[in-house]
C-alpha cells in the first residue's frame, strides 16, 4: 500500500467550483419580456418598467405600450420588488423589468419637460387627474402656488380645496414626471408633499431655482413681481420676471395690489387674480 493510500480523499478544488460556476450567467433582463410577448400574453396584464438615473437619483418607471403607468424614486423604496409589488397594488398588472425605455422618456427626464409625454392616470377621480394635468404645465425652473393649480384645475369649488390639492400631490403616482416639486404654499414655501425635503431642494436646485433670493422676497412682502418699465406683474420664477433688473422689480404682496398700483398680469404665468 503507498503511502497516498492512507491520505483520505483529496480536498475539494474550489478553484474547479468557481470556474463551472463562471459558465452559468443570469439570463437577459428583457428576457421575460420576451417569452410573453412569444406567447401571446396580452399588454394589458403586464407592464415593462425600467431604472433610469435622474437628478433626485435613480427612477423607476413603468409602461405600457401607449404610455407610462407609474414612476418612484429609488429612495422611496427599498427594492425593485417594492416597486412592482406598490405598481401591481394600484394598476392591478404587473411591473417586468426591462432595459429598453418608453420613447421620449430619456429626454423628458433630461430636459425635465415631461409635458408631452403620455401617461396614464387611471385609477384617480377626474378633480384628482386634472390637479396633476395642471402641474404638468408649470414650465421648468419656474414654480406655482396652489391656488393658481386649483384654477388651472377648475377646483376651486371642491370643498377642502387647498387641502385636496395637496394630498393629490401626496398621492402622485409619477414621481419627477408630474413635477410636484414646482408647487408652493402661497408664501412661496416649498409644497413637497410628493418629496422628501432634501429631493425637492435637489430638483429645484438643478433647475436652477434661488430659493434664498424666493425667500428674501417673500420675506419682503413680494409674493407676485412687477416691472414699473412694462408695468407687468407676474409669478417671482416667470420666465419675464427674471429679466427684470433690481432697480426695476416693485413687489406685490396680492394682485389685487398690482392692480391697484396700474398695472397688469403676465399673459404667460397668468397670476391668480384676488
Amino acid at each position: 500500500m503507498s503511502q497516498n493510500d492512507n491520505a483520505g480523499p483529496a480536498p475539494w478544488d474550489h478553484s474547479l467550483e468557481d470556474a463551472l460556476a463562471g459558465l452559468t450567467s443570469p439570463g437577459p433582463v428583457d428576457l421575460t419580456l420576451r417569452i410573453l410577448r412569444h406567447v401571446g400574453i396580452s399588454h394589458e396584464r403586464y407592464d415593462a418598467y425600467v431604472l433610469l438615473d435622474t437628478d433626485a437619483g435613480g427612477l423607476y418607471a413603468a409602461y405600457s405600450p401607449t404610455a407610462v403607468t407609474g414612476s418612484a424614486l429609488e429612495s422611496m423604496v427599498v427594492s425593485p420588488e417594492m416597486f412592482e409589488e406598490i405598481h401591481w397594488q394600484r394598476t392591478g398588472r404587473t411591473a417586468i423589468r426591462s432595459t429598453m425605455p418608453f420613447p421620449g422618456l430619456r429626454p423628458a427626464l433630461r430636459t425635465g419637460r415631461a409635458k408631452s409625454l403620455p401617461v396614464d392616470l387611471t385609477g384617480l377621480d377626474a378633480h384628482e387627474r386634472a390637479v396633476l394635468e395642471a402641474v404638468r404645465t408649470v414650465p421648468k425652473g419656474q414654480l406655482r402656488p396652489v391656488s393658481w393649480i386649483a384654477r388651472e384645475a377648475d377646483v376651486v369649488d371642491v370643498p377642502g380645496v387647498n387641502g385636496f390639492v395637496t394630498g393629490t400631490l401626496a398621492r402622485n403616482p409619477l414621481t419627477l414626471l408630474i413635477p410636484c416639486h414646482r408647487v408652493t404654499y402661497e408664501d412661496g414655501t416649498p409644497c413637497d408633499s410628493a418629496y422628501t425635503p432634501a429631493t425637492g431642494r435637489a430638483l429645484r436646485s438643478a433647475e436652477g431655482i434661488d430659493m434664498l433670493r424666493l425667500a428674501e422676497l417673500f420675506r419682503r412682502g413680494g409674493v407676485l413681481l412687477g416691472s414699473d418699465t412694462t408695468y407687468i406683474y407676474c409669478h417671482p420664477t416667470c420666465a419675464h420676471a427674471r429679466r427684470i433688473t433690481p432697480p426695476h422689480q416693485r413687489p406685490f404682496r396680492t394682485a389685487a395690489e398690482a392692480r391697484g398700483a396700474g398695472y397688469r398680469a403676465c399673459r404667460s404665468c397668468r397670476p391668480v387674480s384676488v
